[in-house]
């Protein structure tokens, strides 16, 4: 039976009739009609602007956070919250998979590609509170991180120092996406599988993309007696494991996608590729990812950003590896562990961070076997296949040791499509990096901005990410609410110890004994309280890290202290006296030196069995 309905379309039910043109009455009717319409109120972006700007913390100008509105500290300032971050590790899928003298001859190659250092220095913990909490203040016009005192960012130096991998030579470059078809054949021309076993393959993915698991299944038990074509494919599995586990993990947490396979068509130049720029660029557009409010879950190579964090703020995440030698990539200065704390916990924490809190030159000790390389003040655009990101030096100009200025607007991405501009204008980087006056002046402290500095940057920053009604109890304010022996006494000793103990730590094994238990010494004194209260005593205190030290060109921001002290002197036993009343203001009178010295002995009396 015929239905005398209309033809369904897209839009609902339509006639059959071909489509007519309004005529210039009909439109003009119909902008009449509009013009009388009343207006109802707008519950989109503008309104949420509104609230934004009127609100502590917020960006009053939106000249360079445009899109703050989608951000994830605009919703958590609105009252939302997010839980921590899903975080994609696989350090400890790169055990699964060991280069050992029966194949050595892969290895040989994974060596000359430059790539090797990743086997090793991959954390295999990670914190989902910390890299959640620096995640919240990511911006992704200025691919920095907004903390309350200025931005900082992972720059191309700390890349090639917490990694040592390369961050020259050519771009990783693909002219476009590579599809299901494409992926087999080269699944069959690089690694020599079967037709069958690359659809099988993909299928599985559901994309361009092979599992981890399954190239470890058909490539880890090739040896060096094997024929020297699956040696080469051995080693291009093996290289595209790698990658796929650390430079660029991505989203899925089990695979890794086939058109990396192409950059080792050739394995005697996969040396020559950007690795370490291209690592950035990915890590760059992941942070930017999980800066939307409805994004669970952050990729990349989670290793380098979480020592970055080691390296720039020792005293507060750190866990230093005492048998690290310079030589080594910085990552492995570091011993990974879970920081105890909540994620609103560690938002108020850097609520409150300090310029003096930051270690902003952290390779110091790391020039003489790690150069600063003049590409890290490229200013630009970095790029990995088609994901393509600005790179600005000219914003983090404390993290060079130089006097922080107001920079200029951040700059778009060109489209991806453009490559073949955006390798030529990589390839001469010299002729864009900044020049002397962009650069500045040397700081002559630690952390130094022009005056006029944190004036703009409050005006175009969000630097407060947990809301003020929201916040914990115990902060600041509550704080000097408390008795002043327990608020600032007892804080600024543990703090004071605290910090004595990190430069001991970071000093390595390399410091005499004389050193350790002097600084012990020091520390215990310091918590007991008698370097306030004794005026004799002897042993001096370490020179704190203020403003006035000398240029971080010729000084650390935190390296350990010269102590000379006395030697040990003899301790007597503590006498065995009744404990003083604890309400009484006035300490107990020290014991009578001698024999003479009255003491109370407690003998324990022995009781007789009952039978």
């Amino acid at each position: 039976m015929k239905s005398d309905m209309p033809p369904r379309t897209r839009g609902g039910y339509t006639s059959t009739a071909p489509r007519r043109r309004p005529t210039g009455s009909e439109r003009r009717r119909r902008v009449q009609l509009r013009e009388v319409e009343p207006e109802h109120p707008r519950h989109d972006r503008d309104e949420t602007e509104e609230v934004l700007e009127g609100a502590p913390g917020g960006p009053i100008d939106r000249c360079i956070l445009r899109s703050f509105h989608k951000h994830v500290a605009a919703k958590i300032w609105l009252g939302e919250d997010r839980a921590p971050l899903k975080l994609v590790n696989h350090g400890a899928k790169l055990q699964l998979w060991e280069l050992d003298v029966e194949r050595s001859r892969i290895y040989e190659t994974v060596q000359r590609s430059g790539l090797a250092p990743l086997i090793s220095c991959s954390h295999r913990v990670a914190s989902r509170p910390m890299l959640s909490a620096f995640c919240e203040r990511w911006q992704p016009e200025t691919t920095t991180f907004h903390l309350p005192f200025g931005e900082m960012t992972i720059t191309l130096d700390d890349v090639a120092s917490i990694l040592h991998i390369p961050i020259t030579g050519s771009m990783i470059s693909f002219s476009q996406p590579l599809r299901v078809d494409d992926a087999n054949a080269l699944l069959v021309e690089l690694l020599g599988t079967t037709d069958v076993e690359a659809s099988r393959e993909t299928e599985q993915c559901r994309s361009p993309s092979v599992r981890l698991q399954w190239l470890r299944e058909n490539f880890s038990t090739i040896t060096d007696v094997s024929s020297d074509d699956d040696i080469d494919f051995a080693t291009r599995a093996f290289l595209l494991h790698l990658v796929g586990c650390t430079l660029f993990a991505d989203k899925s947490a089990t695979s890794v996608g086939v058109v990396y396979l192409e950059l080792f068509r050739d394995l005697s130049i996969v040396g020559s590729y950007a690795w370490g720029a291209a690592c950035l660029a990915f890590m760059y557009r992941q942070l930017t990812t999980a800066t939307r409010f409805e994004v669970r879950q952050l990729g990349g190579y989670l290793t380098l950003l979480q020592a970055w964090i080691y390296e720039h703020f020792p005293e507060m995440f750190s866990s230093p590896d005492m048998a690290y030698i310079e030589s080594r990539p910085r990552a492995l200065r570091w011993r990974p562990h879970v920081i105890p704390d909540s994620l609103q916990s560690l938002r108020e924490r850097l609520d409150r961070l300090q310029i003096s809190d930051v270690c902003w030159e952290p390779y110091v000790d790391h020039r003489a076997e790690h150069p600063f390389p003049d590409i890290a003040w490229f200013s630009g655009c970095i790029k990995c296949g088609l994901v393509v990101e600005p790179y600005h030096p000219e914003r983090v100009l404390r993290q060079f040791g130089h006097i922080q200025t107001i920079p200029p607007r951040p700059f778009a991405p060109p489209r991806p499509d453009r490559s073949i501009l955006l390798d030529q204008y990589w390839e001469r980087w010299t002729d864009h990096v900044l020049i002397d006056h962009s650069r500045g002046r040397r700081c002559h402290y630690s952390g130094e901005s022009v005056a006029e500095y944190m004036a703009w940057y409050d005006r175009i920053s969000h630097r407060i990410v947990q809301p003020p009604h929201l916040r914990s109890g115990f902060t600041t304010d509550a704080r000097s609410s408390l008795p002043s022996h327990t608020a600032s006494t007892s804080d600024s000793r543990n703090a004071r110890a605290l910090r004595l103990l990190r430069h001991v730590i970071s000093g390595g094994r390399q410091q005499s004994g004389d050193y350790f238990w002097g600084a012990l010494n020091e520390a215990h004194s310091i918590l007991a309280g008698s370097d306030e209260t004794s005026a004799s005593h002897s042993t001096p205190s370490p020179a704190p890290a203020s403003h006035s030290t000398p240029s971080p060109a010729t000084r650390p921001f935190f390296c350990p202290p010269t102590f000379v002290y006395p030697p040990p002197a003899s301790v007597d036993p503590p006498p065995a006296t009744v404990d003083p009343d604890p309400s009484s203001p006035v300490a107990p009178p020290a014991p009578a030196a001698g024999p003479t010295a009255s003491t109370t002995v407690y003998v324990r009396s022995k009781r007789k069995k009952k039978t």
